[in-house]
């Protein structure tokens, strides 16, 4: 399929600035792959549509605040690093993006406010990456405490367009978050509570963790038409023995198997068996790009949010739901003023 085929117009109006009032108090559009209706709920009715058998897999990744300002040595210029990822726990090297990148040049020294914490640019990797080590006296722990007191909330604000604020570090954070290595949400998953889950558990519901590390990729604009010619960034996943248990034995007894949003679905997708059954993995990488035509193997159920346009999770979508149905259920959602992206609504395709 080409890019364009997945262009549309969204006004911005419909962009969630803010999370809802409560994490359960989105809206929830209901898509049904056979039938090709389309319902008009509230997330907290999800409990209606999963029973016994069934299981909704989670992405138990935990966000870090990855964005850190500071000053350059000498010339006190002000600087932003966004952490991408620890290439290397003991020299306290990071893989990181640096703003304006023009200023920053290998053998700079990166300052960030009184703190004991510097860094030293030792290699341009990109336009805008470098590859930093982290000057602290203290433990890895020390550090991490440090970066936590210092990072932001690392929340897209090229799109949502305001200050980070306290609320975000609690929101932009789901229930499940245990592992702490990513730099987005997994979005999907912002909208349970504690409540919503042991309704459902009550129900026979299965709830499995799956841990997949979201890098910037999730947000990077895909530059050619070809779609078969895009390549995305390379992410860091684990799927524990349990929960291959837990979902090969729903699939086993013709259970739902709900992603519980995009980077779940990857994960899932990324690790299957000869039976097609879901495969243990300890410190995977995948950079599987799903867009139509596509055939799943494990999920045949999804719960994600309403996403951009051109955007990779949108197509991502569009291969579960086919893309006919889910681009119409989006011109249904912005009729309808459903809100979109990080903390807007979602959708649930069955």
């Amino acid at each position: 399929m080409k890019l364009s085929e997945f262009k549309f117009d969204l006004p911005h109006s419909l962009v969630a600035m803010y999370p809802p009032d409560q994490r359960d108090g989105a809206r929830m559009m209901v898509v049904n792959r056979k039938t090709k209706k389309i319902e008009h709920k509230m997330f907290k009715d999800i409990v209606d549509y999963f029973g016994e058998n069934d299981t909704l897999v989670v992405n138990d990744t935990k966000v870090f605040p990855a964005r850190l300002y500071g000053s350059k040595e000498k010339t006190g210029a002000k600087i932003e690093v966004f952490l991408l990822r620890e290439l290397n726990r003991e020299m306290r090297l990071w893989d990181v993006l640096v703003d304006p990148a023009r200023k920053i040049r290998v053998g700079n020294k990166l300052y960030f406010g009184d703190s004991d914490l510097v860094a030293e640019v030792i290699d341009n990797t990109t336009s805008r990456g470098r590859t930093i080590r982290f000057l602290f006296d203290g433990s890895h722990e020390e550090m991490m405490k440090t970066i936590h007191e210092l990072g932001e909330t690392p929340l897209p604000i090229d799109v949502i367009k305001r200050k980070v604020t306290d609320q975000d570090r609690e929101r932009y954070q789901t229930i499940f978050a245990e592992k702490e290595g990513a730099v987005a949400a997994p979005t999907a998953g912002m909208h349970f509570t504690r409540n919503v889950q042991r309704r459902m558990e009550i129900n026979g519901v299965n709830f499995c963790p799956v841990t997949l590390h979201i890098g910037i990729g999730t947000f990077r604009q895909v530059d050619v038409e070809d779609l078969t010619k895009h390549k995305t960034d390379s992410e860091n996943f684990f799927i524990p023995e349990k929960t291959c248990d837990i979902v090969n034995g729903s699939i086993d007894k013709e259970g739902k198997i709900c992603a519980i949003g995009t980077t779940v679905l990857k994960a899932l997708e990324s690790s299957v068996s000869a039976s097609n059954h879901l495969k243990p993995i300890d410190n995977g990488w995948t950079d599987k790009f799903i867009f139509p035509p596509y055939d799943f193997k494990i999920t045949n159920a999804l719960l994600t949010n309403f996403h951009l346009p051109e955007s990779i999770l949108i197509m991502m979508a569009c291969a579960f739901g086919g893309y006919e149905l889910i681009m119409n259920a989006y011109q249904e959602a912005i009729k309808e003023k459903y809100k979109f992206f990080t903390y807007g609504d979602v959708m649930l395709i069955l």
